[in-house]
């Protein structure tokens, strides 16, 4: 993987090496310490010949004098100040990393005329630089040229790391609040790191022991076999996996940093480690991102972790199912009717809509065992809600007006967006079939739809939504923070759910 930068917290003070990140409000405009860094005029002739107004998002480089002690000064815009909400000092983290393409180090200088920046978007910023470094390249021996025309060896300076030094008013209080946001970013970069891994190297049983490592942090991690789910009746899921010879596994992670009377939140994911579509086979185009249909369980293993790791006051459930959906001569067929644990039954009429299967059995599962305030099941389900949705906003379906809301609001805060989809009777009645309980398609039209109708027979009256994430979670737009395939859709946005409404 990609280094991972140092960053730590100081009071101002002039570095005596390196380079150096001021920042500059609209019209150019400095702070009292950041103005300290110009000498004469050269700040106003720069801005003036680079045409740089401080807009937000816009950068200056400048040359140190000669012999200065600094290598290099750039300035970053960020427009009005009162305007910045939570994501936009994130975003500006990104942005500050992207100025850095090789191991350096770096002092940046939060002042800013007439505005105190606080501990909260000081480590908001050292999140942002966290999360723009991440890369995948754990399979490359070599690396790219710094000028893109070449490969060449990797070495041992390679993996040096960059060091920032985030320079505040209050360097305790930004510490302590990076603390709390570290855990989040490392969740974020845990989900991107098992949707980019590729099929060979990960499937379910590799998938149950990445998870099973949580146990370091705290999280109560159990893993049900083939055999364990065969008793539990669990016919839905297990048809999924029978053309595989890799098996199945159902991880249940359990975080109790609540009180012991409460109830616990759970979340549920889709972990399809590889999809075919089985006998109802995809077109081979495109079929290499299929790794990726484990977005949903790695948003949840990715979760848990941040919990965890930031110790929030919250009981949470996490359950992930875990197949591979392979073609073999054991393959579930079109046509085929299976038993799920909740005892109804499903004609399989396209096996390449398998991931709704698999959640039906770990939907049923989870709120007989936990009885849990509500259920939130993530999953990259259908093509269907892209083409309503493009790759900007995930699709939100649920029976709860209040956890809508809610999952809405977080997805404004984070930039994580949801756009709430229609449900009713209406879509239901597609997916009953003549010769079972229903059916696992509901035709061409409404896709995302029924599939939800689908997953909603197996909720009951528990205050429920699901997340169809399969436009947001793998090959998404790249932006400040993500500039990977994966983007680990889903962490950011659920850890601020269980903070701003879930914590005692």
């Amino acid at each position: 993987m990609a280094t991972r930068p140092v960053i730590s917290f100081a009071r101002y003070t002039t570095p005596k090496k390196g380079s150096v990140v001021l920042l500059a409000a609209e019209k150019g405009a400095l702070g009292a310490v950041a103005s300290g860094y110009d000498s004469g005029d050269t700040f106003k002739r720069l801005f003036s010949i680079a045409d740089f107004s401080g807009k937000a998002g816009s950068s200056v480089d400048a040359l140190t004098p000669h012999g200065s002690s600094i290598d290099r000064l750039v300035v970053i815009g960020i427009g009005k100040p009162a305007a910045l909400k939570e994501y936009d000092w994130l975003k500006l983290g990104g942005i500050i990393g992207a100025q850095f393409r090789k191991p350096t180090e770096a002092a940046i200088v939060l002042d800013l005329p007439e505005v105190t920046i606080g501990g909260a978007e000081a480590a908001s910023i050292a999140a942002g630089i966290l999360l723009r470094a991440y890369a995948f390249d754990k399979y490359k021996t070599r690396k790219d040229d710094a000028d893109g025309k070449g490969t060449k060896e990797k070495t041992a300076a390679d993996a040096k790391p960059s060091k920032f030094t985030i320079q505040c008013a209050d360097p305790a209080a930004a510490k302590k609040a990076f603390a709390s946001l570290e855990g989040v970013a490392d969740g974020v970069m845990l989900a991107r790191d098992l949707v980019n891994e590729p099929a060979n190297k990960l499937g379910p049983v590799e998938f149950a022991a990445v998870a099973k490592e949580l146990e370091k942090l705290g999280v109560k991690v159990e893993v049900l076999t083939e055999k364990e789910m065969t008793k539990l009746g669990m016919g839905a899921l297990l048809g999924v996996a029978q053309g595989s010879p890799r098996g199945a596994r159902l991880v249940i992670m359990q975080w109790n940093g609540g009180k012991a009377k409460d109830k616990p939140v759970a979340f549920i994911g889709k972990g399809v480690t590889f999809d075919t579509g089985g006998n109802s086979m995809k077109p081979a185009s495109g079929m290499e991102e299929m790794k990726g249909d484990m977005g949903g369980a790695a948003a949840v293993t990715g979760l848990m972790h941040a919990l965890a790791a930031r110790k929030a006051k919250a009981n949470v459930v996490g359950v992930i199912g875990l197949v591979e959906n392979a073609v073999d001569g054991n393959a579930q067929r079109p046509g085929d009717i299976v038993t799920s644990m909740s005892g109804q039954t499903i004609e399989v009429l396209n096996t390449d809509a398998e991931g709704r299967l698999v959640l039906a059995d770990a939907l049923w599962y989870v709120n007989q065992r936990f009885e849990p305030k509500f259920m939130i099941n993530l999953a990259t389900l259908t093509g269907a809600i892209m083409v309503a949705l493009g790759q900007n906003h995930a699709g939100l379906f649920s029976n709860n007006d209040e956890l809508a809301g809610r999952l809405t609001e977080a997805g404004q805060v984070t930039q994580e967006k949801l756009w709430r989809m229609p449900m009713g009777p209406d879509y239901d009645k597609l997916i009953d079939s003549k010769n079972a309980d229903m059916k696992n398609i509901g035709g061409r039209y409404g896709g995302s739809i029924t599939a939800a109708q689908f997953l909603q027979r197996f909720v009951k009256e528990t205050p429920w939504a699901h997340l169809d994430i399969a436009g947001t979670a793998m090959g998404s737009p790249s932006n400040e923070i993500s500039q990977t395939w994966a983007s680990g859709f889903g962490v950011r946005l659920l850890d601020r759910l269980v903070r701003d409404h879930y914590e005692g």
